[in-house]
């Protein structure tokens, strides 16, 4: 999808081209007609996009600045193939697919392949903002674009204090957010929007409500277990806005019965069952007719959101003065339900001091959240069981940046696009033809946040600062205030609860793990018993159980090429009505 088509075509009209047609594509071929491969630069939009130009007899395979829309490919010396699914490549005469070792443990380490690997050997994915020429059988992948923050932030005066330019960048920031959220709804089809019951997706939909015309309905998942469940802020919203409201309700069952499937979209292995509930709720969506949804994505990026920016800003605290008793207590402010843990401030406490004087690293923000996932290393058979931090790429002038931006720069290149935009994103939800929307995205909007001060993202312990500023003007206070709440999905009960899914019996038998040679069978084994015997998991544990289920799940359906079907449960729907009255539960 290319929203700004509609400006670009004039444009290529004064400069002689004539259309045969009103289609974003045709835009495409003119502009590259016009510009060769610099017309990536005028593209806003999200695409994938190969272009064969006979004249030069060349190939261009390109991606969207953020990769939000997937692209594969497999060369050697004879034949290129390239698709927006590994699965297609299997079409292809005795093409067959290995899982990719390296790859793996990356994926136990940071939760996704890193670009430009996949989970399988040889095969590649165009990194994001990426295009790849193929000319005289010569392959050349070069970016388009970058990310890049405002450099020196870390040298400039650090006050937190407003300034006179407030009110301006907030007029810039709300000015762009709006017309990337109004270019979005161009579609021949009916658009509808995700609301979590959070800030970010809360303020779409209220963009929609209060600045078009378009009709709205929202959709949203609620979770049986109440820890996980967010229902009553969404339909909160849905009743403050007026719109026409579903709600797929998900059960650990529901996971459980539906996670093949979801594997089998997503093409990787993945350590959380959180695209599972996307998927059914991408069926909703597609099942009331809608093929089109915008959300929330992407605000937490590029505005610090997560608590992981938090972290890293009170671990450089403490790292200043290490004796001080006072300087871990922000920590009791970030999570505040701990306290109710007996030694909770010690939990704390030794936790976040975990290679706490290794400020100089480029990846101090992430080295906490890395270490700990890394754990999972331990339950495969390559004998590797320590992280290696050193495959991550970094820009010549990272260094330059601030330490906020240095953590969002890791978070958007190692997370963002491989993980959240695809397995939680771009997968389940064109398993049913769904086409998520992502203003939060807008290239526009990431370089104007990337060259603000940071004060302005996370000021104090409060974050999206220029958002909530922005949001308070016409959402409810119970939801611009509320803190960043981490979508989350059940991981054990939906694969050892009361009714656990019979595909896993099988799956993860002793004869089973020996015969994939990819895990360390007794440490798979002890795994399993303690889920099994209804004992609480870590959440490394948790992770681990999900990593191999879905790892030995893409082994079964890709590499054995047996792909079972199914019985995929049908969630219950409710449905609200813009006066906020339920219909009766009805099976979707």
């Amino acid at each position: 999808e290319i929203f700004n088509y509609i400006e670009l075509r004039p444009l290529l009209e004064k400069k002689g081209h004539q259309f045969s047609t009103k289609t974003d594509t045709e835009v495409i071929i003119h502009l590259y007609e016009e510009f060769g491969v610099e017309c990536l630069n005028y593209l806003n939009g999200q695409f994938s996009i190969a272009l064969w130009d006979s004249r030069n007899q060349t190939l261009l395979l390109a991606r969207d600045r953020l990769g939000i829309r997937p692209l594969f490919y497999y060369h050697n010396h004879h034949i290129l193939l390239f698709a927006s699914e590994i699965k297609s490549f299997l079409a292809f005469p005795n093409f067959h697919l290995e899982l990719d070792e390296d790859a793996l443990r990356q994926v136990f380490t940071y939760w996704s392949p890193q670009p430009p690997h996949t989970a399988f050997q040889q095969v590649m994915q165009l990194p994001a903002g990426h295009y790849l020429l193929l000319q005289n059988s010569e392959i050349k992948v070069q970016p388009y674009w970058q990310l890049k923050f405002k450099e020196d932030t870390h040298h400039a005066v650090n006050s937190e204090n407003p300034t006179k330019n407030d009110a301006e960048i907030l007029e810039n920031f709300a000015s762009l957010l709006i017309d990337a959220t109004q270019i979005r709804l161009r579609a021949d089809v009916p658009v509808g929007a995700y609301l979590s019951g959070g800030l970010d997706s809360s303020t779409i939909a209220a963009i929609i409500r209060n600045h078009t015309q378009t009709p709205l309905d929202s959709f949203s998942i609620a979770f049986s277990s109440e820890e996980f469940n967010e229902s009553d802020f969404q339909l909160e919203m849905a009743r403050f806005l007026g719109t026409n409201h579903q709600v797929v309700y998900c059960t650990p069952e529901d996971i459980g019965q539906i996670f093949p499937e979801v594997v089998w979209h997503t093409e990787t292995p993945v350590l959380r069952t959180a695209p599972a509930p996307m998927f059914l709720l991408s069926r909703l969506v597609r099942e009331n007719g809608y093929k089109v949804v915008l959300t929330g994505e992407g605000a937490d990026e590029i505005l610090a959101g997560y608590d992981i920016f938090k972290e890293m800003k009170i671990r450089r605290f403490i790292a200043r003065d290490p004796s001080s008793p006072l300087r871990p207590v922000p920590l009791n402010k970030l999570y505040p339900d701990i306290p109710r843990i007996k030694n909770a401030g010690e939990f704390l406490t030794a936790f976040f001091q975990r290679r706490l004087q290794e400020t100089d690293s480029p990846f101090y923000s992430h080295l906490i959240r890395w270490d700990n996932t890394g754990r999972t290393l331990k339950f495969l058979n390559n004998g590797q069981n320590k992280p290696d931090y050193g495959e991550i790429p970094l820009p010549h002038n990272f260094n330059s940046w601030s330490h906020l931006a240095q953590a969002q720069y890791l978070e958007i290149a190692t997370f963002l696009s491989p993980y959240l935009l695809s397995s939680q994103g771009d997968r389940p939800a064109m398993a049913h033809s769904v086409e998520g929307r992502f203003p939060f995205l807008d290239y526009r909007l990431v370089e104007f946040c990337n060259q603000l001060p940071d004060h302005y993202k996370l000021r104090g312990l409060n974050e999206k600062y220029l958002l909530r500023k922005f949001a308070s003007n016409f959402l409810p206070p119970e939801i611009w205030k509320r803190k960043k709440r981490p979508y989350r999905a059940p991981i054990k009960n939906s694969f050892f609860g009361v009714h656990p899914p019979e595909y896993v019996f099988d799956l993860l038998s002793e004869q089973n793990i020996a015969r994939s040679e990819i895990f360390n069978t007794n440490a798979v084994k002890k795994l399993i018993s303690k889920a099994s015997a209804e004992s609480q998991l870590s959440e490394t544990e948790e992770m681990a159980l999900v990593g191999i289920i879905s790892t030995l799940l893409l082994e079964q359906q890709f590499v054995r090429r047996n792909h079972p079907l199914t019985r995929t449960t049908k969630a219950p729907i409710k449905i609200i009505d813009k006066s906020g009255n339920h219909s009766q539960n009805q099976r979707g």
